[in-house]
């Protein structure tokens, strides 16, 4: 027969001592909201736990990450142009570097006001700083990845002198990188209590027009020209049939 004055945790509903709640949240644990102090943790950081990067660009002050996720994506972005370079060599060894650390930086700085603004009609709760803090760690995740993807295309530009072939293969590198670094501006969104994912799609798509629109307006990247810049405007798909029927 049931006593009623039993206490048992068989019977009474009480947790465990020591047993994990149920209900916990994200970012509830101290791991989550540790200090990312240098370039190192902050890559460490974006691959292992981008849910730490995300719980502290919602801190008052982003600031320092927000620089050292800029720093590092800028850091990775000359060394794979350096990579970039060695196809051709020479001038490019430097000229490739700079512009593709500049043209991923001015991408960024051209479509951040449209990310705010879709992300405020969305829905989400978010700061300036916040928007900007996650175009950072956007950058950073692409630019981690190119590295990873570097000794693969040294080997191709060591072995072929296909400008064409070269293009599309960082064309790839690239793509996968764009669609990594996405992931984690989508997480975002989900983390800025966003309502709607219609702002962030639309907002990919100019992102991703303007990114492949600044490799044409800065090119060469891969080649060699007697010009740092191109003297004529050119849409990128032109820019590539042309590269294709050469």
């Amino acid at each position: 027969m049931h006593n009623p004055n039993d206490t048992s945790p068989a019977t009474s509903g009480a947790s465990l001592p020591g047993a994990p709640s149920g209900d916990s949240l994200p970012g509830s644990e101290p791991s989550e909201r540790a200090a990312i102090p240098s370039l190192t943790s902050a890559v460490d950081a974006m691959l292992r736990q981008p849910q730490r990067v995300l719980n502290l660009l919602s801190d008052a002050r982003p600031g320092p990450l927000i620089a050292r996720l800029l720093m590092s994506s800028v850091l990775c972005s000359l060394i794979y142009g350096v990579v970039v370079g060695t196809f051709s060599g020479g001038a490019q060894l430097w000229a490739a570097p700079v512009k593709i650390a500049a043209g991923l930086v001015l991408s960024a700085l051209i479509c951040l006001p449209s990310l705010y603004i879709f992300a405020c009609l969305s829905g989400a709760q978010a700061r300036p700083a916040q928007v900007w803090g996650l175009v950072a760690g956007l950058l950073t995740l692409m630019n981690i990845l190119l590295i990873g993807f570097a000794p693969v295309a040294w080997v191709f530009s060591q072995s072929t002198e296909s400008v064409a072939l070269m293009g599309a293969l960082h064309l790839l590198f690239w793509a996968v990188a764009t669609a990594f670094g996405l992931k984690f501006l989508c997480a975002g969104f989900s983390h800025l209590n966003a309502r709607s994912e219609s702002g962030w799609k639309v907002w990919v798509v100019i992102f991703v027009m303007v990114t492949l629109q600044m490799t044409t307006a800065l090119r060469p990247l891969i080649g060699t020209s007697p010009h740092f810049l191109p003297p004529e405007k050119k849409f990128f798909l032109v820019h590539w049939r042309e590269c294709l029927s050469q």
